[in-house]
């Protein structure tokens, strides 16, 4: 089956649209993704992105892995109508999660995917908060960034095995908006608070390089996705640019905005790092209001984080959100 997205995107190309695309590529070189060698669906994906930055935003809703449509149900319960994003986590990785984006895509949707990827001396199994949060120390980080070391080799194993599983989403022709080691300016991942060229720079770079050209995983998206910076007592984020790794290695660059931070510096200083690419809200908790999103107009999509439509929301904040003439719906 055709996605229907994909059917929309196709129409949206054609004579006047295509014109005007094809013109702003040969101006504006952002448009191209930071992979040369991506896919089609991938090419057309980034292109639908710009085209509706600063004019319009994709509603998006998160899904946990062991219950991969809850979240996404509720705001068609709530509202009527359909989130456009769907995404959901690599964490555990299944047959049925692979089955379900398939669907979710087939049906039109957009598939982000992201990992909470363990301490790379940790089996998967362990828990979230023994594994994924709390700091490493600085002789751990330099051996995971280090070739040829132990630590380096558990990190190649683990990046490795998504790969594989992502694999089926290249085969399949789908293209993913790929968000890895996202928050990483925050003090609550291991891959946190390391700025810098050797800090999580060089763990991107990593990464990007072996999923690029050793296993041509070109149907990703590369989506950087930092918290939005915040002097909170025990619980910081930093200044963007501290942890960008660069244009050449980022399509997208998103933030997380919780607790109804919507500053509008996080947007700007943002649009400003880019350099006109075009940027997210990547999780958000309090959902965004139509008043905050003419303001900040530059996000190209936003997320909900699971159950949050429910537990940190009202209805009728769900409702005057989906309700926005700014808001693409699967419905319009």
């Amino acid at each position: 089956m055709k996605n229907s997205f994909f059917i929309e995107v196709t129409r949206f190309f054609s004579v006047a649209g295509m014109f005007l695309l094809l013109n702003s590529s040969c101006t504006n070189p952002q448009i191209k993704p930071v992979n040369s060698n991506a896919t089609t669906e991938a090419r057309k994906l980034l292109e639908y992105l710009y085209s509706i930055s600063g004019k319009q935003i994709l509603s998006g809703q998160h899904n946990y892995p062991h219950e991969l449509t809850r979240s996404t149900d509720s705001i068609v319960a709530i509202t009527g109508k359909t989130p456009v994003v769907w995404g959901t986590d690599l964490s555990h990785m299944s047959e049925a999660l692979f089955e379900e984006a398939q669907r979710q895509y087939q049906n039109g949707s957009i598939i982000t995917l992201m990992y909470h990827q363990v301490k790379p001396f940790h089996h998967d199994s362990m828990g979230f908060s023994r594994s994924v949060q709390g700091m490493v120390t600085d002789e751990e980080w330099e051996q995971i960034v280090t070739p040829g070391t132990p630590y380096h080799v558990m990190w190649l194993e683990k990046i490795d095995q998504r790969a594989e599983f992502l694999k089926k989403f290249r085969d399949a022709g789908i293209p993913v908006l790929w968000r890895p080691y996202h928050e990483m300016n925050g003090m609550w991942f291991w891959y946190g608070n390391r700025p810098g060229e050797n800090g999580i720079q060089k763990l991107w770079k990593m990464m990007y390089e072996r999923y690029v050209n050793v296993h041509k995983l070109n149907n990703l998206i590369w989506v950087w996705n930092a918290n939005a910076p915040r002097d909170w007592k025990d619980d910081e984020a930093y200044a963007y640019e501290l942890f960008y790794p660069g244009n050449d290695y980022v399509d997208v660059l998103a933030a997380d905005i919780y607790k109804a931070d919507y500053k509008q510096s996080h947007h700007d200083q943002l649009v400003e790092l880019g350099g006109g690419k075009v940027i997210a809200l990547g999780e958000v908790g309090v959902l965004p209001t139509p008043e905050i999103l003419e303001q900040q107009p530059q996000w190209t999509w936003f997320m909900c984080w699971a159950h949050f439509p429910w537990t940190h929301n009202t209805k009728e904040q769900v409702r005057e959100l989906y309700n926005s003439p700014r808001v693409i719906t699967k419905e319009k």
